[in-house]
């Protein structure tokens, strides 16, 4: 029988709640948030689970040891003194990433790295007179270290590549969003397939394909090559295929509309093949369609998320912009909730709409906020006045 272990799954800062939640939804023990993590307990088979379902996570690590740590050569002799043939051989290859936040340690990450797999291969060469070989890009075993202050965590990276690398996209426009990001924001919008929902600046069409996911309930990572533990020496196949199945028969039917907008020809055509590789053309329409010039054709209650642009890559007249966002919302878009996410925080100003909520996000470098308006069906007043 399958014993449990610690995990830690990385995610976007503002996302640890939603991933905490993802977590227990699939049935983790022990789940404990931190900043831009959640740690979390299982067995062999949920960490396949994880890396097949979950939405919010980047990565999910394994730790394998804990030790305070006061500088590099400290760092290169407490490495040394574990027993990495439990982990990897001679002819295994590797690759180690690092994230340090401590003044105890004046050099950068890769420095790090690399006294890391300096001790590794100096431990196998001590031993074997030969030593593994680093492969950055397609390596058997990947590494992870992470450096808070004095400790020192030192992780196997079970996923591999990054997991909002999620198959499905090969085209993309100037700004796309990341994968991870764009699921974060439909399950923060409470959205799960139960009204109709649209994206009327959709570019690639990445928030589509995460959206029509959660509705169907399709495992997030489905569409992936491999993961990092398939390369284990434990790697259970059938176990694999189990849970790839039971997570396969969950999936449902979502009846209501997906649909995204977009202005130029090009995007509508990549969003509408990335769609295709997902797997989703049934589910998701995207048309040629200016939102600025566009009213709701669709009946009934409507969620509406976008992500718009900042003015940090694309060059526009925010303050116009941003106004035009507020009227044609205002005008055509009633019984709607609309939720979009900006770092223009400036050009919030000139929505001239009232959020209903504010929550403070990360997209790569920027800071963000994930804002929501309620657009009733006739005016506010009217609306109150009925209740």
């Amino acid at each position: 029988m399958s014993h449990n272990f610690k995990m830690v799954a990385t995610t976007i800062f503002g996302l640890e709640e939603v991933l905490a939640t993802e977590l227990r939804n699939l049935g983790a023990q022990h789940v404990e948030i931190g900043i831009r993590n959640v740690s979390f307990s299982g067995d062999k088979g949920f960490m396949y689970k994880a890396n097949m379902a979950l939405r919010t996570a980047i990565r999910i690590l394994k730790p394998i040891k804990r030790f305070k740590v006061f500088d590099e050569d400290d760092l290169y002799k407490k490495f040394q003194q574990i027993d990495w043939e439990r982990i990897m051989n001679v002819d295994s290859t590797f690759a180690i990433g690092a994230v340090v936040n401590s003044k105890n340690f004046t050099t950068n990450s890769h420095y790090i790295s690399l006294k890391s797999k300096d001790a590794i291969a100096d431990y196998f060469r001590h031993k074997y007179h030969k030593r593994p070989n680093v492969d950055v890009k397609h390596p058997d075993v990947k590494i992870h270290v992470h450096i808070q202050k004095d400790l020192c965590s030192v992780s196997l990276d079970s996923s591999g590549d990054s997991l909002h690398k999620r198959g499905y996209r090969n085209l993309t426009n100037i700004a796309p969003i990341n994968e991870v990001l764009a699921a974060g924001l439909v399950l923060l919008s409470g959205y799960t397939g139960d009204c109709n929902f649209i994206d009327p600046m959709c570019g690639s069409g990445t928030i589509l394909i995460e959206a029509a996911m959660i509705a169907n309930n399709i495992p997030a990572n489905i569409n992936r090559k491999e993961f990092g533990f398939e390369k284990w020496s434990d790697y259970d196949e059938d176990l694999f295929f189990t849970i790839q199945d039971s997570l396969l028969k969950k999936i449902r039917s979502c009846h209501f509309k997906i649909m995204g907008f977009d202005k130029a020809p090009s995007a509508v055509r990549k969003a509408k093949e990335n769609i295709e590789n997902a797997n989703l053309t049934d589910f998701v329409g995207v048309h040629h369609v200016n939102f600025f010039n566009s009213v709701k054709e669709v009946f009934g209650p409507t969620t509406i998320l976008f992500n718009p642009p900042y003015g940090e890559r694309l060059d526009i007249d925010i303050q116009e912009f941003y106004k035009k966002i507020g009227d044609t919302l205002k005008n055509g878009y009633p019984d709607s909730t609309v939720w979009f996410i900006t770092s223009n925080l400036e050009g919030l100003k000139y929505v001239g709409l009232r959020t209903s909520k504010k929550i403070p996000l990360k997209n790569g470098d920027l800071d963000c906020r994930f804002v929501r308006y309620d657009m009733y069906e006739g005016s506010r007043k009217t609306k109150k006045a009925s209740q």
